[in-house]
């Protein structure tokens, strides 16, 4: 078993200690150096010095998406700005970007949290990874790589896009990891199946940006021969990896202890929910300098699911894979889903390719679904609606399109779309 640093396997109370000898830093700091930070505080009646234990942690304010878009571009900073050395911004394409800047010391925080990721996969020095996302201001690229050089990998940078290109590198350079948006490597399979191509250096995937089913997990585990891991992070808490992976037991996504404290909220009371029970993640960091989140909503869905050392030695907390955002619950006819549901239920029937629409629209008033899919020879809209009811309790209507109809993205992919109403 490989780790990166000791800190992953540091004992519950010694993680604890730690934790809250950083949470009384960070707070000192946020509050002395970033007024956004201070108001804040001020705002909501508390100070530094009321944190003598990790349970004192909730007695603090939350924040959101909305601080960061208020604080636009950099009115969060906590450090001079002659002190910055990068920034990155959230790929949204509505509303205010979230900007996250970076000291030196936060580029290799996150640098370490990413290298981390790559040993938890059975990365070790030297061994090539081909790194997909853009390098530009959405994280994901530079994040693998600052990650990359920490580990000592051999690194590709190939960026986004031609797929071609991305399959003769892999091969010409014997590239043994792939990192990238679980879609993408959808992207590469139907372009080996045209070309009659393999990938026989390949054995291992990084998915990040995006969620994915169990059974997306194992479509393209299956096609592409690797093991697939999903590694979670995002613009606020740093970017790509800061908030950690699966490892290869696949029985939670590990959080990075030492740079961050992870509670699991009630998304409507604000209320810490115990280990085990389905809530929103929040997340405070404890090592970053330029602009710190302190209880940070991040609308992603999941539980605790334990605080015991893992199979694979690691000894910090882990959370189960994202179920869904708190904003992407779809309600239909009375009916509660998520997005990953549709793709788990529709790629449990044999011919279904992992393409597909969920389409929302609203005719008089009223709200219905439909749910295109790419499929075999064979599959027939009978057999998809019947299985969507068995599974999510209503029969939606929609088309089934041969393999290659449905429209593809490079980068995530869209699978929601609205017509003629609103989220």
């Amino acid at each position: 078993m490989s780790f990166f640093n000791s800190a992953e396997t540091m004992s519950r109370s010694s993680i604890e200690d730690l934790q809250l000898a950083r949470l009384k830093e960070t707070l000192e700091h946020v509050y002395k150096n970033g007024s956004y930070y201070r108001r804040k505080f001020d705002d909501a009646g508390v100070e530094p010095g009321d944190v003598k234990s990790l349970d004192d942690l909730s007695k603090l304010p939350f924040m959101s998406k909305e601080d960061f878009r208020a604080g636009y571009p950099l009115e969060m900073l906590c450090v001079p700005r002659e002190e910055l050395r990068e920034m990155h911004m959230s790929s949204g394409s509505t509303g205010t970007p979230v900007v996250m800047a970076y000291t030196q010391a936060d580029l290799d925080q996150w640098g370490e949290c990413v290298a981390r990721c790559y040993r938890m996969a059975g990365m070790e020095k030297g061994e090539s990874v081909q790194i997909t996302p853009s390098f530009g201001l959405f994280n994901g690229g530079f994040g693998a790589y600052h990650g990359a050089r920490k580990a000592d990998l051999f690194i590709i940078p190939a960026g986004a896009g031609n797929t071609d290109r991305q399959i003769k590198l892999i091969n010409d350079f014997k590239v043994k990891c792939l990192l990238g948006v679980v879609s993408y490597g959808i992207r590469i399979v139907e372009v080996l199946k045209e070309k009659k191509l393999a990938l026989p250096s390949l054995t291992t995937g990084i998915f990040g940006a995006e969620s994915f089913s169990d059974s997306m997990r194992e479509v393209i585990e299956g096609e592409l021969g690797i093991e697939a891991y999903d590694i979670y992070g995002m613009t606020e808490t740093g970017g790509i990896g800061t908030t950690g992976m699966d490892c290869k037991f696949h029985n939670g996504i590990h959080v990075w202890d030492d740079h961050y404290i992870t509670e699991i909220i009630d998304p409507q009371t604000g209320k810490v929910l115990p280990d085990g029970e389905t809530g929103e993640v929040v997340f405070t960091s404890l090592t970053r300098q330029a602009i710190p989140v302190i209880r940070f909503k991040t609308g992603d869905l999941t539980r605790i699911v334990s605080r015991e050392k893992c199979e694979c030695g690691r000894t910090t907390v882990r959370i189960d894979r994202i179920k869904g955002r708190c904003d992407d619950m779809l309600i239909v006819k009375g009916v509660n889903f998520f997005p990953k549901q549709v793709e788990q239920a529709l790629l449990e029937i044999p011919g279904v390719l992992p393409h597909y629409q969920i389409i929302i629209e609203e005719n008089n008033g009223v709200r219905d679904v439909r749910i295109n899919v790419e499929a075999e020879p064979g599959v027939t809209g009978y057999m998809v609606e019947k299985h969507l009811k068995e599974k999510l309790g209503f029969s939606p209507a929609g088309d089934v399109f041969a393999p290659g109809a449905l429209p593809r993205q490079e980068g995530k992919a869209v699978r929601v779309f609205y017509k003629n109403c609103s989220k």
